[in-house]
């Protein structure tokens, strides 16, 4: 509805209580004094005329005038209401009718010099009649108001409460849902998570088993019972329960469902992952093609960094695959930090984790049946099959219904007797299978734009890095992918060499009773590559003579030849060792010198002795002397002389000894005054030693005897001096002044 019009415009529209003339409206407005107020203005373009707003003109004009002219539609800009999910389709459309009679009642109001029930009463008159125009859709939610309608949409309006649907307010007080205090809602939930497939009259008759033929119901606060209702109201009520709990029900009756579309899933989860080869996934699928020798699987491997793929067929799934793919990838891209799989017996395979370890790759496995933590390498199979899959002669759909409907394409009376590779026009073989593949990833998938990498293509993300590939060199690589003997390649080596599979490899340079790991070659029989236990390194090529066609005396002898000359080479320096050791002291003589250096430098001092004796002893010792000397017992007078002689035996043996100790020390304190004065010049006289030196001594001695290095001769000095006067007060004063006396 225009609001400013001129004085031609007004009298054109021919309004009760207004002129039917511009010139009459012209002096109108002068005499009324509208040139002068805030709603006229000169009209902006072509002709410049004053235009008027239309609150200027008298009520009965006012209201001529909109009924003429107004439109109820929705606002052009409506005050939007805060998102609300609670909100049902029809509480929204509801609510944008409710809006729409508002808005025009306030823009009817806005001028007019009445009250607001005589505005409101007029506003409710006019819609009523159908006076004033009304978008359908708005007509066909509120076909009539009344004052009090109007009055209580403004207030709910400022509430933001306007939406309003009768289903969601009775949603919940239906019979069943109330019914047993809620307790047949969760029985026929328990029913037909357990059984999908159960009908309506099948879930009431199971009610009627688990709660009787009657329910207890509350209406309007008073219990009451009543009949078991009838099938339609279960139907009615299964529907809405199957709508309201959807959620529930998949995560109960179809939990791969829930896991793959319903359960909460992580975005960014890798987004650490920024250069290339940091990580790669790889997975395996059967392909949703067939190929002339059958359906094949095809492995994947995706950087995650740069969402480049690599793609390997393979006729069963097997670990050999795995390590084909790898080799692949590795020749393309070089060598990855850390591999993630999953806990299939192809990856998991002792082959597969040892090619991991011989690369330096970190292998890591996601949980069993989690294959949601390896989601990259999922997508990207699955972006492949849905892709390229379809192009392909030989499709058989996605799914059990594809495969379904594809077959359907002929007549049943067409597929009779027909082969599977007739049916679905199968004619690639698997060669050509896997060129379309990596023409598929190198010239489709590579430079399309990929949501993960914000719109740039994995060809282009690739090329940005500046992380140096680490290569590997083909001929190496090939070696590490040769396949194991037996018995996880371990072997022991004999005097008849290496066995594998019922042949003999001989080893000339590996000696009998080494462990070995062993590789063969897949494009010769008869010759197997030998490691070391770890496989870390190369030992020799070992040969079969009847599976390499060489004459077995022949290659035996030349072994032969080749073990004496490497024997003797190594025994070399051990004969001669040998005959040096024979021209020596024998053995025992070797080892009683080693031992004797071995014993302490100590000197034993005298031990107290006491005789010991018992009655069998005094008795033994009779018979002997009787023995050697029959004769009776001594006299009183010979006893005496004979104890004389042995005391004096005794005295002689003490002086020697006593002797023998003073010759020590003497000569040890012969030594020590030579060592305290052997540094200086002969032309200085030598004094004798200070008590203070031989403090000084004393406590080195006794550092000395704390560690068992101190001698006889020195310990018996020390034992002297330690009871003499001097050292005692040597001790007082040291003990006094601290180390800086002994300076």
């Amino acid at each position: 509805m225009n609001e400013w019009l001129t004085a031609r415009e007004i009298a054109a529209e021919q309004l009760p209580d207004m002129p039917a003339t511009e010139s009459a409206v012209i002096r109108l407005a002068g005499r009324s004094g509208w040139d002068g107020t805030s709603k006229a203005r000169k009209r902006q373009g072509r002709g410049g005329a004053t235009e008027y707003h239309f609150s200027l003109l008298p009520t009965l004009a006012q209201v001529a005038y909109q009924q003429k002219h107004m439109v109820v539609e929705r606002p052009a800009a409506p005050a939007k209401p805060a998102p609300d999910a609670s909100l049902s389709a029809r509480a929204q459309l509801e609510r944008d009718a409710r809006l729409a009679v508002v808005a025009a009642f306030e823009k009817f109001s806005r001028g007019l010099k009445l009250g607001y029930a005589t505005r409101t009463q007029v506003f409710t008159d006019k819609y009523n009649t159908a006076a004033l125009t009304v978008e359908p859709w708005v007509r066909e939610i509120v076909p009539e108001i009344s004052k009090r309608s109007l009055a209580r949409w403004q207030s709910q309006k400022k509430a933001n409460s306007l939406g309003h649907d009768p289903a969601q307010a009775r949603k919940g007080t239906g019979v069943l849902d109330t019914a047993n205090e809620g307790k047949v809602k969760a029985f026929m939930l328990a029913a037909i998570a357990a059984q999908p497939h159960l009908s309506a009259e099948a879930v009431r008759t199971q009610c009627r088993y688990e709660f009787g033929d009657t329910l207890n119901v509350v209406s309007k606060g008073i219990e009451t019972t009543i009949p078991m209702p009838p099938v339609r109201t279960f139907q009615h009520a299964l529907k809405g329960l199957k709508a309201s709990h959807k959620v529930e029900l998949i995560k109960l009756t179809n939990p791969d469902q829930y896991r793959s579309h319903l359960a909460p899933a992580g975005v960014g989860m890798l987004r650490h992952v920024t250069e290339p080869n940091q990580l790669w996934q790889i997975d395996a699928s059967p392909v949703d093609a067939l190929c002339t020798d059958g359906r094949h699987s095809v492995y994947g491997c995706i950087d995650i960094a740069t969402r480049r793929t690599i793609w390997m067929l393979s006729r069963t799934p097997r670990a050999s695959a795995v390590a084909l793919l790898i080799r692949k990838a590795i020749l393309a891209w070089g060598v990855p930090d850390r591999v993630k799989t999953d806990n299939g017996s192809d990856f998991v395979a002792r082959d597969t984790q040892r090619l991991f370890a011989s690369l330096g790759i970190e292998a890591e496995t996601s949980d069993a049946y989690s294959p949601q933590q390896k989601g990259h390498i999922e997508r990207a199979i699955r972006t492949m099959q849905h892709d390229l899959a379809p192009l392909l002669p030989g499709f058989v759909g996605h799914s059990v219904a594809d495969r379904k409907a594809i077959e359907n394409r002929k007549a049943f009376s067409q597929r009779l007797g027909e082969t599977e590779a007739e049916t679905f026009g199968v004619s690639l073989t698997g060669p050509q299978l896997q060129k379309h593949i990596d023409d598929w990833a190198a010239t489709i998938y590579q430079h399309r734009p990929h949501a993960g990498l914000n719109g740039q293509t994995p060809f282009a993300s690739a090329l940005a890095s500046a992380r140096p590939a680490r290569m590997v060199d083909e001929r190496a690589l090939d070696l590490l992918l040769m396949p194991v003997a037996g018995s996880d390649g371990q072997r022991v080596v004999t005097k008849l060499g290496i066995r594998i599979d019922y042949h003999h490899y001989l080893t000339p340079n590996v000696l009998p009773g080494t462990p070995v790991f062993v590789r063969q070659d897949p494009n010769d029989a008869g010759v197997a590559y030998v490691f070391a236990q770890d496989g870390a390194e190369f030992l020799e090529t070992a040969t079969c003579a009847e599976l390499a066609g060489i004459h077995p005396a022949s290659l035996v002898k030349a072994a032969k030849e080749i073990r004496a000359e490497l024997l003797d080479e190594r025994t070399r320096d051990i004969k001669a060792d040998m005959k040096r050791l024979a021209k020596g002291p024998s053995l025992i003589e070797r080892a009683l010198e080693v031992k004797t250096r071995d014993i302490p430098n100590v000197i034993p001092l005298p031990r107290r002795e006491e005789q010991h004796s018992t009655a069998q002893i005094e008795a033994a010792i009779a018979a002997k002397a009787e023995r050697i000397n029959p004769s009776k017992p001594l006299t009183p007078e010979a006893a005496a002389a004979h104890r004389r002689l042995i005391e004096e035996m005794r005295a002689e043996e003490e002086a020697e000894l006593t002797a023998s100790t003073e010759a020590i020390l003497e000569q040890r304190m012969a030594e020590v005054a030579a060592e305290r004065t052997a540094h200086l010049p002969e032309n200085v006289v030598k004094l004798p030693e200070t008590s203070l030196e031989r403090y000084r001594r004393a406590l080195a001695y006794q550092a000395r005897m704390k560690a068992g290095e101190l001698s006889a001769a020195d310990a018996m000095w020390l034992g002297g001096y330690v009871t003499s006067a001097e050292f005692k007060a040597q001790s007082a004063i040291h003990e006094d002044f601290g180390d800086a006396y002994l300076s």
